[in-house]
């Protein structure tokens, strides 16, 4: 994708930083609590959250607030700060609380900056595999400063595809297409969470989807999928994290992707 226009009065190489380090900052405090007796509690819409959760989140908003106090904030556990802001913070501070609370590896905090209606900067963290991702617009994508490039696969029937949170894609409307898509690529495996998706940026698999998801859940994976060189959309083919689908490619796979999630069920 070519690079966008300039921002500015947004230093975007600070902006990634901060991201950065709110990502580090929320995983080493999430950390502290993974394999450990954690009690678990059930919001409203029988999600859980933990003492992790909001451990995390304090850690990633104390950075980004510090940073840039004018901003508005969007995050999972807490009420949104200033949302008439022209920039938001889009913050998930424990991405897979689930997995996290089983002792899984699969998880961490998912940072954004929305600038004008566009993801410009983000960051990722697995903090128990000792992985931090991040990237800004224009400016690259990067795991642990080696920087990112998605494959350069071309054929479907080739493909290898990562899948997210399965309860969610195999049911209606996207399930039967979702299902023959598995079919047709040479290899489809379901890690779930932030991990399903890094599989993508580290060029081991080439296409990711996820479905059933809040704007938070997703918000840096597409300036991270893009600027590693690839493509971003919903199922619909739209650009935006905002949908609750996504679908993340290499680029090179992205239309027949699309193609195939639209066919009609057959029968």
């Amino acid at each position: 994708m070519p690079p966008a226009a300039p921002l500015p009065d947004l230093d975007l190489e600070r902006a990634v930083d901060v991201a950065r380090q709110a990502a580090e900052a929320a995983g080493a405090a999430a950390l502290r609590y993974w394999r450990t007796d954690l009690h678990i509690e059930r919001k409203p819409d029988r999600s859980p959250v933990t003492a992790a959760d909001r451990a995390a989140e304090a850690a990633a908003l104390a950075i980004v607030e510090d940073a840039f106090p004018a901003y508005g904030i969007l995050s999972e556990e807490s009420a949104p700060r200033r949302p008439d802001a022209p920039a938001r913070w889009i913050v998930d501070p424990l991405d897979g609380t689930r997995g996290f609370s089983r002792g899984a590896p699969f998880w961490g905090p998912a940072i954004a900056l929305e600038h004008a209606g566009a993801i410009v900067a983000g960051a990722i963290a697995l903090p128990a595999l000792g992985e931090v991702y991040w990237a800004g617009r224009g400016l690259g994508a990067y795991r642990d400063g080696t920087r990112l490039q998605v494959s350069a696969v071309d054929d479907l029937a080739e493909a290898s595809l990562s899948l997210g949170e399965l309860s969610c894609l195999l049911a209606p409307p996207h399930g039967p297409a979702v299902q023959d898509l598995a079919r047709t690529v040479s290899s489809a495996r379901a890690h779930g969470d932030l991990y399903a998706c890094t599989l993508v940026l580290n060029g081991h698999a080439d296409l990711w989807l996820e479905a059933g998801v809040k704007i938070w859940d997703i918000a840096p994976l597409q300036i991270l999928i893009e600027e590693a060189g690839g493509r971003f959309t919903d199922f619909a083919g739209v650009p935006t994290v905002a949908s609750g689908h996504a679908v993340g490619s290499n680029g090179r796979l992205h239309a027949a992707t699309l193609a195939q999630l639209r066919a009609p069920a057959p029968g």
